[in-house]
């Protein structure tokens, strides 16, 4: 740890720098072992239910967990942190190699892929350093620091979602994928917003709201980028409004700006789709 000034900390540059060289060396050798797949099948009652299962794909699940680790590891040493949890701090680490390993194990081996994978890296240190940052409530970059979160969030849950429309899941699998990410990146926005305390009924509105969305938008012609958009327009407003809500706004503030994004997103997604 490096303290900067007053209450203003920084990771240790040996301890960041070793998380994210693992990350990234894992989704390098994922991307060039070759491993024969394994088609996991069973009969249910009324149900056939048939998964694929491929060493990128056990890469992606595997890596999730190790950045959760890595970052408790690494929010550890924070002075501020005493003896408090740190779970709150995994989600979107967690969900960055995520978003990061779908794309570059979708993409063809080329200079794109190698600029995807430096892009990757950088965004793995950017979410890291910031989730640092906000263990301390006290220090000057707290809300810059989560402003950057959560502008990430939801561009992780846009990245995610269409990667699962691209990978043309079920509905059966695609709905709970869904419904993971948009909760938790509800749940992880308003935390950053309203710190007072968990605000997991919301959390678990917006994620049910998204899936409902999801499951009417499933089988529409939708391009991936325009069924992301279109989840990731009702997934800001709503948890955007409930966080106005939650703030004490009159109910007419609250509402404008999340209707506004919504119109804007959704006519992106109709112009794409």
């Amino acid at each position: 740890m490096r303290e900067i000034e007053g209450h203003r900390h920084l990771p240790s540059a040996d301890r960041l720098s070793l998380v994210a060289a693992t990350i990234l060396l894992a989704y390098a050798l994922g991307r060039f072992i070759q491993l024969p797949e394994l088609d996991l099948a069973t009969q249910l009652p009324g149900l056939y239910l048939a998964v694929n299962v491929n060493v990128q794909s056990v890469v992606v699940i595997v890596m999730a967990g190790l950045t959760a680790a890595g970052a408790d590891w690494l929010f550890r040493e924070h002075p501020a942190l005493r003896r408090k949890h740190t779970i709150e701090h995994w989600f979107l680490p967690a969900m960055t190699a995520m978003a990061v390993g779908l794309p570059l194990f979708q993409m063809p081996l080329s200079p794109v892929w190698w600029v995807g994978f430096a892009l990757g890296g950088g965004l793995i240190l950017l979410v890291l350093i910031a989730e640092y940052i906000t263990v301390d409530a006290e220090d000057a970059r707290q809300a810059p620091a989560a402003a950057i979160l959560i502008a990430v969030s939801f561009a992780l849950y846009l990245v995610l979602s269409s990667g699962l429309r691209f990978a043309d899941l079920r509905l059966l699998m695609l709905l709970p994928a869904l419904a993971l990410a948009g909760g938790l990146v509800s749940l992880r926005t308003l935390r950053l917003r309203l710190p007072d305390r968990w605000r997991f009924k919301e959390a678990g509105l917006v994620a049910l709201v998204t899936v409902q969305i999801a499951a009417a938008l499933r089988y529409w012609p939708l391009n991936p980028v325009a069924f992301g958009l279109a989840l990731l327009g009702p997934a800001y407003a709503l948890t955007t409004l409930l966080g106005n809500l939650a703030d004490n706004e009159p109910i007419r503030q609250a509402i404008v700006e999340p209707a506004v994004v919504l119109a804007i997103i959704w006519g992106i997604a109709l112009a794409l789709g």
